[in-house]
């Protein structure tokens, strides 16, 4: 085997392990963001490799390494023909720069993830793909098989690997996504204060940084386009540099967090990798550790400084390509061996040259893409409604559905209507399953407690209403609604106080005077259409949603009030009446004996009939009459009264219209 087919398969092997890498985006940002997301941004990695790979074929790639046209763009190698009897060594070319070309594109996926539409990723993707990558590429990459070099080139600026040209370009363009599109939906509060949103599956987006780190591997090592020398030394840089990245994010995150965060930990990693991929060829060991933790640095730094700006990164996708990028390209004047460089420049003038190089990819990335974007928003919006976001794009965006948000609507369904009897799916022997068959036993236990407690209150006859501290009624039961004289549906929501009466004053102070009250009250409801009626309500205070509530147990005293009240008037009637008309008082009953009555009935009747203590009462005698006859029931009081009626008729009625009107 020659060492021109050597250097091809070396290629080629690299660009698979590139093409790994979009497996490891894919994990990485299905795992950063929510379940109910998950399918939607695994797809976008799918299809922008396969748009990006195909704009690439037809005319990106000429545009990025035909022949150059002033060191602007190419102009050439259209649909390069790079199949059956094509060059070996162009197609391992093409088939490695087509894989850098994907991972540019897949960079925006992540970052405006869980509410850019579909349909506009897949413009964007196109747009970085056929136009904006390219274009970039051969500014700075161009004539990478003979012929004039793009002008950043010629100028001296190095990007080995991408750090700019590839992570740049697609972090620029994330930029520029999430700013048009603005934060997910209650990602920042009111006050600006930042909601953390966990991510649905983190062991996956670890997977996929592991395997990131692996297809980093031939993303710098296949960068020389040989099997030469220098790659044992690339890779070493790139992994030292990884695990710099690593450390450095873990320290900073749990300095900035409190406790050893997982996400800085993980885009650390990608923050590292991406920062030693300019200059991956020129660093020392120990260079490429400074360059890696350096990265981190910048990313965790950019990362806190969005988030006071309020622009809301779901993957952290611009601090760990855009900024370390930034740093990467820097670093290389910074840090690398200028020999190895062979541009002829010294610190300061390659400095100058890799600062003009992230200025103009800054100025073209962001430019167009927000040109790009601001008139696709005009025809196809680029954000899905309140509404697709909060139930997932998953679902939104592709019926896509799962069983955890079929357990959810289940939910959902029995929380709109109440209806209890609902059971939510059960997918056996998954955690989800495991969930569902306990809230359908809790559901079993709790519609039992409400069917007994509905059958209470729907049996006992006694009235039960709830109300809030407005008067307002919220509830009442079928004794509430005969007691009323209404119906549960016509009375909800209407004042308590309209029930009791017509007038719109006193009613209203009856129903203030139960909110105040623990005891048992009597309110008189004069309702036009209805018999006056008596109604004594015991109020009990209890709180719903942090709000007073008010139950009232309702029970109708229309008939004991009445007798109470014929009581009283008897009573006075016997007082008044009993008395002879020249004024004077008859004696106390005695017994056969000669002694006076001693007993209850008897000491009543005494009182009763002569309305003041007898001359001859012992001491201790009761004359306090209210007093005494609360000791008495009602039976025993009619019992003395009737006796009274027996013994003084003709007394009785004839002062019965002198002092009371007819009752």
């Amino acid at each position: 085997m020659s060492a021109v087919d050597i250097d091809v398969m070396w290629v080629v092997v690299c660009a698979g392990l590139v093409f790994l890498m979009q497996a490891g985006f894919l994990c990485l940002e299905s795992g950063l963001t929510r379940s109910r997301n998950a399918i939607n941004v695994a797809i976008k990695n799918v299809v922008d490799f396969a748009i990006a790979v195909a704009l690439y074929w037809g005319f990106g790639f000429a545009l990025m390494f035909g022949s150059s046209a002033f060191g602007l763009v190419g102009a050439d190698r259209f649909m390069v023909p790079v199949g059956h009897g094509s060059v070996n060594s162009l197609a391992a070319f093409f088939l490695f720069q087509a894989m850098f070309c994907s991972t540019a594109a897949t960079i925006v996926s992540g970052a405006v993830a869980e509410r850019m539409r579909f349909a506009a990723y897949l413009a964007v993707a196109a747009m970085v793909g056929g136009l904006i990558y390219p274009v970039f590429g051969h500014w700075a990459w161009g004539g990478a098989l003979g012929g004039e070099r793009g002008w950043l080139g010629e100028l001296g600026f190095v990007d080995f690997a991408g750090s700019t040209v590839v992570h740049g370009v697609g972090g620029w363009v994330a930029l520029a996504g999430v700013l048009m599109i603005g934060p997910r939906s209650g990602r920042f509060d009111a006050a600006n204060r930042v909601q953390p949103i966990s991510g649905g599956n983190l062991p996956l987006a670890m997977l996929g940084v592991m395997l990131l780190l692996f297809g980093w591997l031939g993303f710098n090592g296949g960068s020389t386009l040989a099997l030469d020398e220098r790659v044992p030394g690339i890779l070493v840089n790139t992994v030292l540099a990884a695990v710099g990245g690593i450390l450095s994010g873990l320290a900073l995150g749990w300095y900035v967090r409190g406790y050893a965060d997982v996400i800085q930990t993980l885009n650390g990693a990608i923050a590292g990798l991406v920062a030693v991929t300019a200059g991956a060829h020129v660093l020392g060991a120990g260079s490429a550790m400074v360059v890696g933790g350096g990265g981190a640095l910048v990313m965790v730094l950019c990362h806190e400084w969005l988030l006071k700006l309020r622009i809301d990164d779901a993957v952290g996708a611009v601090p760990a390509h855009l900024a370390a990028g930034i740093w990467g390209t820097l670093a290389v004047a910074l840090l690398g061996d200028l020999d190895a460089l062979g541009t002829g420049l010294g610190r300061g003038e390659q400095l100058l040259v890799q600062l003009l190089g992230v200025a103009c990819c800054g100025l073209w990335s962001f430019g167009v893409a927000w040109l790009l974007l601001r008139g696709l928003n005009r025809i196809l919006p680029l954000r899905v409604s309140a509404d697709e976001e909060q139930v997932g794009l998953n679902v939104s965006e592709h019926g896509a559905r799962t069983e955890l948000l079929e357990l959810l609507q289940a939910m959902e369904l029995q929380e709109r209507t109440g209806q209890l009897s609902v059971r939510v799916p059960v997918e056996p022997f998954t955690e989800v399953g495991q969930i569902a068959s306990a809230y359908n036993r809790m559901m079993d236990a709790l519609e039992r407690a409400v069917g007994q407690t509905r059958a209470i209150i729907r049996d006992v006859r006694d009235g039960i209403i709830t109300f809030g501290r407005d008067g307002v009624l919220r509830s009442l039961n079928p004794g509430a609604e005969q007691l009323l004289g209404v119906q549960a549906a016509n009375a909800v929501g209407m004042p308590l106080a309209n029930l009791l009466g017509d007038s719109p004053v006193l009613p209203e102070r009856q129903v203030e005077r139960l909110m105040g009250r623990g005891d048992k009250t009597e309110l008189r409801m004069h309702r036009r259409g209805m018999e006056p009626k008596v109604l004594e309500i015991s109020v009990s205070e209890g709180q719903v949603d942090g709000q007073p509530v008010f139950t009232g147990l309702v029970r109708d005293v229309t008939e004991r009030r009445q007798m109470s009240d014929q009581l009283q008037r008897e009573r006075d009637l016997a007082d008044w009446r009993i008395r002879r008309p020249d004024g004077k008082l008859p004696a106390p009953p005695h017994d056969a004996s000669g002694h006076t009555w001693h007993h209850p009935m008897a000491q009543l009747f005494a009182m009763v009939k002569f309305g003041m203590v007898p001359p001859n009462a012992p001491e201790g005698y009761v004359s306090d009459m209210p007093a005494f006859a609360g000791k008495l029931t009602d039976k025993q009081i009619h019992n003395v009264l009737a006796y009274i009626e027996s013994k003084w008729p003709a007394e009785i009625h004839a002062r019965r219209a002198e002092r009371f009107p007819p009752q």
